[in-house]
């Protein structure tokens, strides 16, 4: 049985190494060569069958090159991703960065790399490999210190890749008899130990039944899928009696006509023995749970598989019973209760995705997932602007590969796409949230294409496509959806449509500093708004106008207005749509120079983003910050925001150019800062707070966090003993060949060590190392 722990929210941000593969038996020669070969290049691929371990020694060698090779590393799984036009996209998102700019996905991607050493894992590349190679090659193109760690059933066939062939674990020789001891020597047999005592703790390996175990790891050709599954057999059959019905079972596969490689198989063999060992209740429930993308919880199994031979009532048990086969993974929550999540192995999902061919039962399956999610996302639409919000946020984050595999069926023909347009309607506000601008204009297109003119719900798509493509500074794509906007609204003389048309030209002022015209905009489309009883789009125009009308300065109509939208966001629950109308408030009170009150709502902002991690208002909050401590006498504290901020806008592949209403007060502020610190200190403490991740800018931010210091002096591990074999007088060739490195990797370390410690030459670092690292 595999259980897997739920990660919290900031470890799935930084998108660490999955918890439930960390654990390993063996693979040191693999791990070896990894290392070897990322001396002498930057890409290496892991190949080999399904089952023969490629994710696994990719997680362990990811986790033991991380602080040699690399400072940092981020991990993404492929499996679940259907459309390669995403992948970029997707690596993009586990990296945390969002793309609110004009700049291509891949152009963000590059800048944000290109001098950062980092390990990038893409796992399970098998279905993308064309995309994948593309990919590649465009980023080691331009981050000469990246390396990647790809894993694939074939190679990615690009320049320079390295290949390690992964192969099945070692087995002890036939013909050969070992004894007890010696057994243990072999990473099959020591693989199938931990896995049997993870089902029978009190198993051990013995003088009586080491044969058979030997017998038994031979049989399943040290394959570590296959000594997973066979392990789970414990339970009620004997060593001897496993191995004994496994060599019956393979001796089908040794006549001349089967071909290919015995492991496959063996594998093939192996997952069919469990299949017939499953109840038709679980046989059922396996081909029809490999719908799902990413996982899934209890609530969307009984709705998408129950019925025709399994009743709703019995899929905990039935789930149970193949959580119990190693068949399906169960993921508890926090709590232990609601937050369980279910989910397969790529090669157990493809299994169950094939049986579900067999029964000719896929197409209506993919049907009830995508009715599924649109009913969970009407509940969305529905729930979301409220005391729940934050749930729904998270719930967004859970079922984002769902969802796509949702619209991906929706894409099939013109009335699919009206649903589509549905479900994407009722998560419209998440997007934009969560930085997925591109891909959001991406799922809008294909949908607006397919759809027939008079889908429901076709005004909106137009006016988001509007909006998002004007957030990203592409001009031309906004005018000519706004345009399409405007004639739907006099079309149908619809005036939900002319509210979003006048909405978007508001937001337009407001990003151009027409202060004027977006306050006029944004007056009009409240107005539709709240005849057509549309609470979110008003809030969001309120809000928006009351920075407008401060901006203008109106102060009165500006004030009256965000405090009235706080309430109306503290009566509903509200969180997210607060935190825009605090900070908005924030603004207002800046510009009319009231430091400690813009700097109190802007706090209040930013203490809301621990629940909703908007990227965008704490880029924009640390702007605020950064000009309230430049105007109350801490200029060391604001060059420290700006940096800060800076980062984070680097993150979102934006700029704060575009909200004008701030930039020249806070080009103001950056005069302050350099006039009492002068520019060279200016510079040191903006490279600090520049230094900070985002989590640590937001904790500095909100006081949570000690006054940062700058990097003098604290060098990684890794640095350190760079630090030393320059003592010894090593060059960079020498140090390279030491460390089994690249020489370009060696010099990337000494230049790092010097930036660090504000040296200029070799002999300083070795006069620092006698001195015991003090300056």
């Amino acid at each position: 049985m595999v259980t897997r722990r739920c990660p919290g929210a900031a470890e799935a941000r930084r998108a660490r190494l999955p918890a439930e593969l960390t654990s390993y038996v063996g693979r040191r020669d693999e791990i070896l060569a990894v290392r070897r070969l990322f001396g002498t290049g930057s890409l290496v691929t892991l190949i080999g069958p399904g089952g023969v371990g490629k994710t696994r020694l990719a997680v362990r060698a990811a986790a033991e090159l991380t602080g040699s090779l690399a400072e940092d590393l981020v991990f993404v799984n492929l499996a679940e991703l259907r459309a390669p036009e995403l992948l970029v996209d997707t690596v993009a998102a586990q990296l945390g960065l969002g793309n609110r700019s004009s700049r291509s996905p891949i152009e963000q991607l590059m800048r944000h790399l290109r001098d950062r050493r980092l390990l990038l894992v893409l796992d399970n590349c098998d279905h993308l490999v064309d995309a994948c190679a593309r990919f590649v090659c465009a980023l080691l193109d331009r981050c000469p210190d990246l390396l990647v760690l790809a894993t694939s059933r074939q190679s990615l066939g690009v320049p320079g890749e390295q290949v390690v062939s992964v192969p099945p674990l070692a087995v002890p020789e036939p013909d050969r008899r070992v004894g007890q001891r010696d057994l243990e020597r072999y990473d099959s047999v020591r693989l199938f130990l931990d896995r049997a005592t993870a089902v029978l703790p009190a198993f051990q390996i013995t003088e009586d039944n080491a044969r058979d175990v030997a017998r038994l790891c031979r049989a399943l050709d040290g394959l570590p899928l296959g000594i997973e599954l066979a392990a789970v057999r414990l339970r009620s059959l004997s060593v001897g009696q496993l191995a004994d019905r496994l060599d019956r079972r393979f001796t089908l596969l040794t006549c001349p006509r089967q071909r290919g490689p015995s492991h496959h198989r063996t594998l093939q063999a192996l997952i069919d023995w469990s299949h017939e060992l499953c109840t038709e209740r679980e046989k059922l429930l396996w081909a029809r749970v490999s719908v799902f993308s990413g996982g899934f919880d209890l609530d969307a199994a009984v709705w998408v598989c129950s019925g025709d031979g399994l009743d709703p009532a019995d899929v905990r048990d039935v789930l149970d019973g193949l959580v119990n086969k190693s068949i399906v993974w169960r993921e508890d929550g926090a709590d232990g209760g609601d937050g369980t999540r279910y989910g397969m192995l790529e090669t157990m999902r493809q299994y169950g995705e094939d049986r579900l061919v067999d029964r000719g039962d896929r197409e209506r399956l993919r049907r009830r997932h995508r009715d599924c999610y649109l009913a969970l996302t009407e509940r969305f639409g529905a729930e979301w602007f409220g005391p729940d919000e934050i749930g729904w946020l998270d719930w967004f984050n859970r079922e984002h590969a769902n969802l796509r595999a949702a619209l991906e069926f929706c894409l099939t023909d013109p009335d699919e796409a009206v649903v589509g347009l549905r479900i994407w309607h009722n998560v419209k506000d998440c997007w934009a949230n969560r930085g997925l601008n591109t891909e959001a204009r991406m799922w809008t297109k294909r949908l607006l294409e397919l759809a027939p003119p008079d889908a429901p719900h076709r005004v909106t798509a137009h006016w988001i496509y509007a909006f998002l493509s004007l957030v990203q500074g592409d001009t031309r794509a906004y005018q000519a959806a706004l345009a399409d906007v405007d004639e739907l609204a006099e079309r149908d003389d619809d005036d939900l449509a002319r509210a979003f048309a006048h909405h978007a030209r508001g937001y337009a002022g407001l990003i151009g500093n027409d202060s004027a015209v977006a306050a006029r905009e944004f007056t009009a489309a409240a107005e539709m708004f709240r005849a057509q009883r549309q609470p979110v789009a008003e809030l969001w125009c309120r809000y928006n106008y009351g920075l407008a009308a401060s901006v203008a300065g109106d102060r009165d109509a500006g004030r009256a207005v965000l405090r009235d939208c706080i309430d109306t966001c503290l009566a509903q629950g509200d969180v997210f749509w607060r935190a825009w109308s605090l900070w908005s408030r924030g603004v207002s009170e800046y510009l009319f120079g009231e430091m400690a009150e813009a700097e109190r709502s802007t706090l209040a902002a930013l203490r809301l983003q621990r629940r909703v991690n908007d990227q965008l208002i704490i880029g924009l909050g640390l702007l605020i910050l950064a000009g309230c401590a430049a105007n109350t006498g801490r200029p060391s504290r604001a060059a420290r925001l700006f940096g800060a901020g800076t980062s984070v806008w680097r993150s979102l592949g934006a700029s704060p150019n575009q909200y004008g209403a701030v930039i020249e007060p806070m080009e103001q502020a950056v005069k302050l800062v350099i006039g009492a610190l002068g520019a060279d200190a200016a510079n040191g403490e903006f490279a600090v707070g520049a230094g900070l991740r985002a989590d640590q800018a937001l904790a500095y931010a909100l006081g949570e966090l000690p006054e940062p210091t700058a990097a003098r002096g604290e060098l990684t591990r890794r640095e350190l003993e760079v630090a030393a074999l320059v003592a010894d007088g090593m060059s960079n060739q020498e140090i390279a060949d030491k460390l089994v490195i690249a020489r370009r990797t060696a010099e990337t370390h000494v230049a790092h060590i010097m930036t660090k410690l504000g040296f200029n030459g070799r002999a300083q670092i070795a006069a620092w190392v006698v001195r015991g690292g003090r300056a």
